[in-house]
């Protein structure tokens, strides 16, 4: 009993289970040859795809032709924000609902990119069965695509949200989980997957907040990378303590997308800033960034899971070490249970050529 206690993680009742499937296409000259123009281009590529939808019952779904990557999130209001690199989707999966093409469709896309987005109840039990229709869609739309440009490539994103310390705000309900492996999870429900490359980790967020800045800034401070040093010791020290190698902590301003190596390699732009790491290889991966001039508003810390933390049940005891992580930092840094919110995601990745 000890042993299969190890690999669950109780997680409170409240949080929020979500599912997104990603699928790109590079249209070349000889596709857009076959249009008049680049608009009857997206246009029809857009009725194809919603008629396929509606006929699988895949309601939320997005066509981008504006080469900005998207970026998912839940809310109890539906929103589609822009920035110069990133669309931002905001939606709840019991309620919302869209079938939208995005972008200028008088200029050319580098990419097309189509974004199915999971409704309904229990994401996490019914993701196989979402995954499955959208590969049925994209399969019978890749047979209608014009020319060469047809490879699709596919990521499967999915990723539980909830609070650390939501038992010491009054939440004391919690539920425990597994966290087994997609492949297998998809497997067990009918869905084998074709040869693909996975990716496991958590990532949390540490808001800087005014508590935190009287406790270890002076009030005259303009540099800031003593601050950034100690709580960077202080994060890496905890995940030392739990022998986890891969890690990021990002105080830069920009959104971190944690990539597998051997199909990304690390980059950033004004936004984003992409993290490759390897799985397999266990030598400490690490990656600090901050920029001493500038006070940011929050941190975002993100901890890997390598080959070795893959266990037949899941990655239970992998969230344990996590957390455990997450505590001793805070601990260090005197962050009030009560009154803060440590905002902890799950993710579970995998990819795949069509």
């Amino acid at each position: 009993m000890a042993s299969q206690n190890q690999h669950r993680v109780y997680i409170p009742t409240n949080a929020r289970a979500n599912q997104y499937i990603l699928a790109e296409f590079k249209p070349d000259d000889d596709f857009y040859a076959c249009f008049s123009d680049y608009r009857s281009a997206y246009q029809r590529v857009a009725r194809q795809l919603f008629a396929l939808c509606d006929d699988a019952e895949l309601y939320n779904v997005h066509m981008l032709v504006n080469d900005k990557l998207p970026i998912v999130r839940f809310h109890e209001e539906a929103y589609c924000l822009e920035t110069q690199r990133q669309q931002l989707f905001f939606y709840n999966p019991r309620y919302h609902e869209a079938h939208q093409l995005h972008g200028c469709c008088e200029s050319r896309a580098r990419k097309v990119r189509l974004l199915f987005l999971a409704t309904g109840e229990d994401i996490r039990a019914h993701s196989a069965d979402f995954h499955r229709r959208v590969a049925k869609v994209l399969s019978a739309l890749q047979e209608q695509l014009p020319g060469d440009a047809n490879k699709l490539k596919v990521r499967d994103h999915q990723h539980l949200t909830y609070d650390l310390f939501a038992r010491a705000k009054g939440h004391k309900e919690s539920y425990g989980y597994k966290l087994r492996a997609l492949a297998p999870r998809y497997e067990a429900r009918g869905c084998p997957l074709p040869s693909h490359r996975d990716l496991t980790y958590a990532r949390f967020t540490l808001p800087l907040t005014r508590q935190l800045k009287t406790q270890l800034l002076d009030a005259s401070a303009t540099d800031y990378g003593n601050f950034y040093s100690h709580i960077e010791d202080a994060f890496i020290s905890a995940c030392e303590a739990k022998r986890l190698p891969r890690r990021a902590m990002v105080a830069n301003g920009r959104t971190p997308l944690i990539r597998h190596r051997d199909i990304d390699t690390s980059a950033h732009n004004e936004e984003l800033e992409k993290l490759s790491f390897e799985p397999s290889k266990g030598e400490t991966q690490s990656h600090v960034l901050f920029d001493a001039a500038n006070l940011v508003q929050s941190i975002d810390f993100v901890i890997v899971a390598g080959v070795e933390d893959h266990h037949d049940m899941g990655y239970g005891r992998f969230m344990n070490q996590v957390e455990s992580v997450i505590k001793a930092l805070c601990n260090s840094l005197q962050v009030n249970p009560e009154r803060q919110d440590i905002n902890t995601r799950f993710y579970q990745h995998l990819s795949y050529s069509l």
